[in-house]
């Protein structure tokens, strides 16, 4: 039930970045709901490697080089999708942020929301 009810947040959280940002467009909530899968799949499969091959760099760069593997990550999604598209690297890494926060406020909302004492 969490799973189902963190990707249904995910997806709407898509949707408000699209609202909020020109730079993300998304044609529904069917496509904001493919999206949210094909974005957390590749944050599970893809990122963990790309961080291990890159730590030289985020450590030279303090950490501040994960940002541009998130931003990889939302453009990599947004290319093989239909219905997301993002209008470049810079629109990606705006994007990602946003998607970031939401993706926090999603993760204490839940954590609140199933795990209370």
């Amino acid at each position: 039930m969490k799973l189902i009810v963190k990707w249904l947040l995910s997806a709407a959280a898509l949707l408000a970045v699209a609202y909020l940002y020109q730079g993300v467009v998304v044609s529904s909530f069917t496509a904001a709901l493919i999206a949210a899968f094909v974005i957390g799949l590749f944050n599970m499969v893809l990122r963990p490697v790309l961080v291990l091959l890159t730590l030289p760099v985020t450590v030279i760069t303090l950490g501040l080089f994960l940002f541009v593997i998130n931003a990889l990550m939302f453009w990599a999604a947004a290319s093989v999708l239909d219905g997301f598209y993002v209008r470049g690297f810079g629109a990606a890494l705006l994007g990602s942020l946003i998607y970031s926060v939401f993706g926090i406020v999603i993760d204490s909302a839940i954590e609140r929301l199933f795990f209370k004492k």
